[in-house]
């Protein structure tokens, strides 16, 4: 399954998403506030896209309104106050996600 991880500056909780998931899944990770932000080809490759925030879906939303509409999307609900491969981080990552197992 090919997963997209997504947060502000992909610095610390996608990029180390990306990270963590990678065995499990085909993964990579991108911004939206960043030099280079997550591109509509992005979207297209993923098949889940997972944001960090409520926001971030909603600016993807904002950005790619026909992507957002035939793509999962889940938010993990993850506070911007974490640096990358953290070991909390990586704690409420995997809770995060362990609560939508069945999806997968």
């Amino acid at each position: 399954m090919n997963m997209l991880f997504i947060c502000n500056q992909n610095e610390n909780r996608s990029k180390t998403a990306e990270e963590l998931f990678k065995g499990k899944f085909k993964t990579k990770s991108a911004g939206l506030f960043n030099k280079h932000p997550v591109t509509s080809k992005e979207l297209d490759w993923a098949e889940v896209i997972v944001v960090m925030d409520d926001f971030q879906r909603s600016e993807i939303a904002k950005r790619f309104p026909k992507s957002y509409m035939k793509k999962r999307i889940l938010s993990l609900n993850i506070p911007d106050n974490y640096y990358y491969k953290q070991p909390e981080l990586v704690n409420v990552l995997k809770l995060r996600m362990s609560e939508f197992e069945e999806l997968f």
